[in-house]
């Protein structure tokens, strides 16, 4: 397939280019009416889930600077997310995603790691063979876990994880893809360590696609077990936060038109409860499915700068079970069968020194109590929205923005009638909504204020400051897993405010470190309750090829 922005090539010392040095390629980028832009940072290689507030405003006629994307054409700007296989720097959170066949010609490879990235197979090189490797350390430091609720005070905990793949390409129709994972934790005072911290070792992917042409659109069928990520990253991402990713069994379809894109998808979710090696089969109890459609509207010019966005329309529909499926009550919880239908929208994008991503989900389903299968429906919903400002020409590429989340609640008390608590069982991306991971999105509105600025080549540093509210005083606090249990009644509906910093240090093209740090500081009324505030700190260094 084509090399992503390849159209855009120039040769050295023609006009509007830009010397990138992770490429030492000259791609043309757009000027605005009175300067051109500051050169982009060496190196920018960590992919971010949310296409607003990127450590830097990429050029390019599609946006890519780096990574290696199949040609999605328009849909892989900025980071491209987009194109529905996740966000994709240097290297993507998904490797499956990486096209590596400019390889083919020897004269690009720039990088020691390059010759294990393109292995023809064959004289032509139509049947080639790439790996792909990431190792993480990760630790984090927990003075008052989970509100104060947890009891392990200075708690501290370490974690690996390991994965590694294979892309096989049989011809440009068929590839193979397998991914194995093995993941372990250990530390101090610490909790919640199960199967998705300690992983003998498994796979965590293995799938076969086909690919052709076929309305004018570039389509695909994926099928086996794969990753998932064609969602907004704050209704559903790959789990972050523990050592082993999600990963789904099933069938996904794909086509890609000039500026309209289709998907379609129906899994089953892995279990990955075993404590053996390759042990992990299918948990039919956990279902997800759906449909999304993406529209590039025609591109613009917007105060004097370029203009243009995208449209997502989509239906994802949960299917749970068990203790999964609980929904919160007076004395605690209740098992039941959850199924949830998300009718969504968002449009998100760039106008001139603007950046926007704006949501709206409307969540309907029933709950059927386990016990006597007495049935409800449900009425939820959630609103999401980040707008920010990047100040232009600045060789910080600043951005101060404001996020904003509601997420609908409802009583714990009813025992009947419409539930109204909105949920996102599947692990959303971790730092949208807070790094300590102690909200979720559940019975909450946030507030979030943020600033971000890229200095120093490939250092990033951001500060955020979120502020938390119940949205109904008639439901409970949400956690990841369930809701939280004070030992007095919380009468209030301000949960408190987490300050926040993050500092992301991309060494190299394969090593890099980010660090983070909260104060989370409970409301009067939740300390009243039996909460309490508490400061978080986690590292991870990563190494990938």
């Amino acid at each position: 397939m084509a090399e992503p922005g390849a159209a855009t090539q120039k040769k050295v010392g023609q006009p509007g280019s830009v010397y990138l040095p992770q490429d030492r390629e000259r791609i043309v980028v757009t000027p605005s009416a009175s300067q051109p832009p500051p050169p982009l940072p060496p190196v920018v290689l960590y992919p971010h889930a949310n296409p607003v507030g990127q450590p830097v405003r990429t050029t390019g006629v599609q946006g890519r600077v780096s990574g290696h994307q199949y040609d999605w054409g328009v849909f892989n700007r900025g980071n491209g997310e987009a194109a529905g296989f996740g966000p994709v720097g240097e290297y993507g959170v998904a490797p499956w995603a990486e096209d590596w066949s400019r390889l083919r010609d020897k004269s690009k490879r720039k990088d020691p790691f390059d010759l294990i990235k393109y292995i023809a197979l064959n004289e032509s090189g139509s049947i080639w063979l790439s790996f792909s490797g990431e190792t993480r350390l990760r630790n984090w430091f927990e003075s008052r876990p989970n509100l104060g609720t947890q009891h392990n005070n200075d708690s501290g905990r370490f974690a690996v994880r390991n994965l590694y793949g294979a892309d096989l390409h049989l011809g440009s129709h068929v590839r193979l893809f397998g991914q194995l994972v093995n993941a372990d934790a250990a530390g101090w005072s610490g909790y919640g360590y199960g199967s998705t911290y300690r992983k003998r070792l498994d796979a965590q992917q293995a799938f076969i696609e086909t690919k052709w042409s076929m309305l004018g659109a570039k389509s695909g069928f994926m099928f086996g077990r794969q990753q998932f990520l064609d969602a907004p990253s704050y209704m559903l991402y790959n789990r972050e936060t523990p050592n082993v990713p999600l990963s789904w069994n099933g069938f996904r379809a794909y086509m890609v038109w000039p500026r309209i894109r289709i998907d379609g998808w129906d899994f089953v979710q892995t279990n990955d409860s075993q404590n053996k090696m390759f042990h992990d089969t299918e948990n039919y109890n956990t279902r997800l499915y759906g449909f999304n459609m993406t529209w590039a509207p025609p591109d613009g010019r917007f105060m004097g700068d370029r203009y243009n966005s995208f449209l997502d329309v989509f239906y994802v529909g949960y299917k749970l079970s068990g203790s999964s499926g609980a929904i919160a009550t007076a004395k605690g919880s209740q098992n039941g069968s959850n199924t949830r239908n998300n009718f969504g929208v968002r449009w998100h994008g760039i106008a001139g020194p603007f950046e926007f991503s704006l949501g709206g989900i409307w969540q309907g389903g029933v709950f059927k109590y386990a016990k006597t299968n007495q049935s409800r429906n449900v009425n939820a919903f959630a609103l999401n929205t980040l707008v920010g400002y990047r100040i232009p020409h600045d060789r910080f590429h600043t951005f101060a923005g404001l996020q904003t989340d509601v997420y609908s609640g409802g009583n714990a008390r009813k025992t009947s009638g419409a539930i109204g608590t909105y949920i996102s069982p599947f692990n959303p991306q971790t730092n949208y909504l807070d790094t300590t991971t102690y909200m979720t999105g559940s019975n909450l509105i946030s507030v979030a204020p943020l600033i971000r600025t890229t200095f120093l080549k490939s250092l990033s540093f951001q500060v955020k400051y979120p502020l938390f509210w119940r949205y109904s005083p008639n439901d409970p606090v949400y956690k990841s897993s369930g809701s939280y249990s004070f030992p007095y009644q919380f009468k209030g509906k301000f949960v408190g405010m987490a300050p926040q910093a993050s500092l992301a240090w991309q060494i190299n093209r394969h090593l890099s470190w980010t660090q983070y740090v909260s104060r989370f500081m409970t409301s009067n009324a939740l300390n009243r309750a039996g909460g309490s505030s508490g400061t978080y700190y986690q590292s991870n260094f990563v190494f990938r090829f």
